[in-house]
């Protein structure tokens, strides 16, 4: 797709109808609940049944020390021994734990070299100790890794897709601790915005409160909303919960125009506005050409040293440009489109002109550039 077709199909997205209005959106999607999170975990182990690829032990000491204490676990003697192996690979381990985890629960993992390693495919991760920072153990990995990518070479070339040393193991960890939490024993919530925003938050306030029918949420800060649970006839916390977060509230957003430099791409969000402004953008080309001209000397002469001759050819050309265009003051985005799109220039040139036309203070929008 080009790209001045990818940067229209940008702008007709927003001119769709509700699309970059202040659509609802849920509380559970703008919010995160006070104390309902998960945590992350992490653990050093080994992949075996590697075809080859695994780790040269002698660039990689920890990986024989790791087998060794493995083996004796098991009850296998190679004190002095030298190992050889290039089937075994260590890996670290890492997950997140959700809220309210209950043991016996599965959870997925990812699992990453840190030798050198070739690649994880085939392999099989041995059972790994998975921690939290608090150092306790709550979850224990084992099983078949399934690598996101492949690897084959030869002594004189290679060839890699993807990102074979790195795999994933889907409910790969078995929870054995759970956290304690007691839900129940909250006397206030606290509603974090994902987005801090005073309009938002001052929604979410009035919504909760005509949804309840009492005043119990409190906008304490662009980022924060809390909830008194003291009031009697409220239902017990998490039914209270699953009620709030599935009330609809229109976010409120910055007016932003996001660029990214390297494809092209031009985003402008709902609030944008243009004061009146007139922008004309044109082209300047310089072209030199280099032909040195070899002359040779003529046979029997004293000097017989060639000759170069330069020669240079200079081009100036100057692009008649799209004169001067004025861009009316704008209440709508599409107005701003059409405004713009009245340039008829390319998005990389309309990437030049939106930077000029926030440099003269035009363009009322936080700019970003990527």
């Amino acid at each position: 797709m080009k790209l001045r077709n990818r940067i229209l199909i940008l702008f007709l997205v927003c001119l769709l109808p509700g699309l970059c209005l202040a659509s609802q959106a849920r509380i559970k999607d703008l919010v995160e609940f006070d104390g309902v999170r998960g945590n992350d975990l992490v653990g050093y182990g080994l992949v075996v049944g590697l075809n080859g690829s695994g780790d040269s032990l002698r660039n990689s000491p920890f990986t024989e020390e790791a087998m060794v204490n493995l083996l004796e676990r098991l009850g296998i003697n190679v004190s002095g021994e030298q190992f050889r192996a290039k089937n075994v690979a260590a890996v670290l381990v890492t997950g997140a734990l959700p809220p309210f985890a209950r043991a016996g629960g599965k959870i997925d993992v990812t699992v990453s070299t840190i030798g050198d390693a070739k690649s994880l495919l085939g392999g099989t991760l041995i059972m790994t100790p998975l921690n939290a920072a608090d150092g306790q153990i709550y979850a224990v990995a084992q099983g078949s890794v399934i690598a996101g990518g492949a690897s084959a070479g030869g002594d004189a070339a290679q060839v890699v897709q993807g990102v074979p040393t790195a795999g994933v193991i889907p409910s790969g960890a078995r929870v054995e601790r759970e956290v304690e939490f007691d839900f129940n024993s909250f006397s206030n919530i606290r509603l974090a915005l994902r987005n801090p925003d005073f309009t938002t938050a001052s929604r979410i306030e009035q919504a909760i409160n005509a949804r309840i029918g009492a005043p119990i949420a409190t906008m304490l800060d662009s980022g924060t909303v809390q909830l008194d649970l003291q009031r009697r006839g409220l239902p017990s916390l998490p039914r209270l919960i699953s009620v709030l977060e599935n009330i609809e509230v229109a976010p409120a957003q910055k007016a932003r125009v996001v660029v990214d430099q390297r494809s092209g791409t031009i985003v402008l969000g709902s609030d944008v506005r243009i004061s009146r402004v007139a922008v004309s953008q044109g082209n300047l080309t310089l072209r030199v050409q280099e032909t040195p001209l070899v002359v040779q000397p003529n046979p029997f002469t004293a000097d017989g040293t060639p000759i170069v001759i330069p020669r240079t050819a200079a081009q100036l050309n100057e692009e008649p440009g799209t004169g001067l265009a004025l861009v009316e003051d704008s209440v709508s985005l599409p107005e701003v489109i059409r405004g713009l799109n009245a340039l008829g220039v390319s998005p990389r040139d309309m990437i030049d002109i939106l930077k000029a036309i926030k440099a003269a203070g035009a363009l009322h929008a936080e700019f970003i550039v990527q």
